[in-house]
């Protein structure tokens, strides 16, 4: 018996087959093969053909099918990409390409929410500002095409659409309405003042479902295409970064998933209703989120992480060297890098500093004393000083940080780069061998009550290293000191400019 679970992304769509016994990952496949196209038609556009998601999906979906039954599939989850926007009319088809998590037209829209309805119902009700999530990119629709949006018939997650596509039934959920603004925490539904401000009839969305529920079943239309049986349950959906949380089995307060490619994200779970007064991290309903017994996904996002490793290794590290040999090298240098500060942001505005982009700069380096290996471990000790600060934000909302888990990837394949987070924030990171569909697969036999609960579901999962912090932390917590102490300082002088 296995569980199908799918991972739509902006890139391409994965598909893994768990089998249920073992958890054992039996095939996985992606397709396209290259990187699928965004439309951008003016800058800070992007957009994405819903119904190329469903055609990529088919793809992987038959390549994992080549040596296992469809027959033998028992439940399918869903992970997407967060924040688009799909428009369905009555047909249930789309109107117009989907409006996907990284197009920023709807800035100024979510902006005017904010000021509009303050700050104080803003963070009380939503735990964020409106900023640049699926309603704010509706009301940029509701003002520029509204013979669109007279059409409209409800809006939807990818996540949602792909479900529709599989079922033929239209529901979402609270933690993806909460992922678009569009869910109330203090009152616990849908967030009528929101939609009302914008103009919206709270009609406009789908039912809401639990995450772990039967949330339809594979119609024979896309039975017949995907090569499965008629029937199948789709019992969980979940966006991308509380998927990721789930696929590392976090779930409970304190415990943290992060991820370190071109981007970095860690991800924490709160258990209590709160947010950052500043607004510099995003808090949406987890996956096990309910109104009883609060399980809060707490985002931090950060531009500039493994993007300035790849530009250390084209322009300073020797020419042909190697990720794994840029590792090594950079453990040749001392914990602290000798006295040099790199500060990563050089890959556009940071939420995290306030919306700046200072920049990436290199501080304290010495031309008589410093070479390529201290810059190479300076490079990753920023990229692991900003998670750092970034957990002091979510610190102060009240989240004890214990435990950080990690698919073993991207940076999170350095020694120096994991020993110093473990070190400078002294949480045990645990490695996993993982990803997002195989999560998917996880969820929906959680959702089938295939699995009697997380314990059970995740008793397969296995952890690939323990990094515990140092036994004298000290010298990695004074090269973050300095580290913070020269963005302070950066930080002054673009609040006089």
């Amino acid at each position: 018996m296995y569980l199908l679970g799918y991972d739509i992304g902006s890139s391409s769509v994965k598909a893994s087959l768990v089998e249920v016994e073992s958890g054992r990952t039996a095939a996985s496949a992606f397709y396209p093969k290259s990187e699928a196209p965004i439309l951008s038609a003016q800058s800070g556009w992007a957009e994405q053909n819903p119904d190329a998601w469903w055609e990529y999906l088919k793809m992987a979906t038959v390549e994992v099918l080549g040596q296992v039954s469809g027959a033998s599939v028992s439940a399918i989850g869903i992970s997407y990409q967060m924040h688009g926007l799909v428009c369905v009319g009555k047909d249930l088809k789309p109107l117009r390409p989907a409006i996907i998590w990284c197009d920023s037209r709807a800035v100024p829209y979510g902006n005017k929410a904010f000021e509009d309805l303050g700050a104080d119902w803003c963070l009380g009700h939503l735990l964020n500002s409106p900023g640049n999530f699926t309603a704010a990119k509706l009301s940029w629709v509701k003002e520029n095409e509204p013979e669109l949006f007279e059409k409209i018939y409800k809006i939807m997650l990818p996540g949602d659409y792909i479900a529709l596509r599989l079922t033929g039934e239209l529901c979402t959920t609270v933690s993806g309405l909460s992922e678009g603004m569009m869910w109330d925490f203090a009152q616990n539904r849908p967030a009528k003042e929101l939609l009302d401000y914008f103009g919206f009839s709270e009609d406009i969305l789908p039912e809401v479902r639990p995450t772990f529920s039967e949330q339809g079943r594979l119609s024979a239309a896309a039975a017949a295409e995907l090569g499965l049986a008629a029937g199948i349950p789709v019992t969980y959906r979940a966006g991308d970064q509380p998927n990721n949380a789930l696929s590392l089995n976090v779930l409970n307060p304190g415990e943290i998933a992060a991820t370190a490619g071109t981007s970095g994200v860690v991800y924490g779970v709160l258990g209590e209703v709160n947010f950052d007064p500043q607004s510099r991290v995003n808090t949406f309903a987890h996956v096990n989120h309910t109104a009883s017994d609060p399980r809060l996904g707490v985002l931090l996002c950060i531009n500039g992480t493994g993007i300035l490793n790849s530009w250390v290794r084209r322009n300073i590290a020797f020419d042909g060297m190697t990720y794994p040999g840029m590792n090594a090298l950079a453990k040749e240098s001392p914990v602290g890098s000798r006295g040099i500060s790199i500060l990563p942001f050089g890959n556009g505005t940071e939420r995290m500093l306030g919306n700046i982009a200072p920049g990436c700069s290199f501080h304290g380096i010495d031309f008589n004393r410093h070479g390529r290996a201290d810059i190479l471990r300076a490079a990753q000790e920023g990229i692991v000083f900003s998670f750092q600060y970034g957990m002091e934000i979510m610190q102060q909302m009240g989240m004890k940080i214990d435990r950080i888990h990690a698919g073993n990837a991207n940076m999170f394949l350095s020694d120096v780069f994991r020993e110093t987070l473990a070190s400078v924030s002294g949480a045990t990171i645990e490695l996993y061998d993982t990803d997002g569909s195989v999560g998917a697969a996880r969820g929906a036999g959680l959702g089938a009550g295939i699995y009697s609960g997380p314990a059970e579901a995740f008793g397969t999962l296995h952890r690939l290293a323990l990094v515990e912090p140092a036994s004298d932390r000290s010298p990695y917590q004074d090269a973050y000191v300095l580290w913070r102490d020269r963005l302070q300082r950066l930080q002054n002088i673009a609040d006089n400019q």
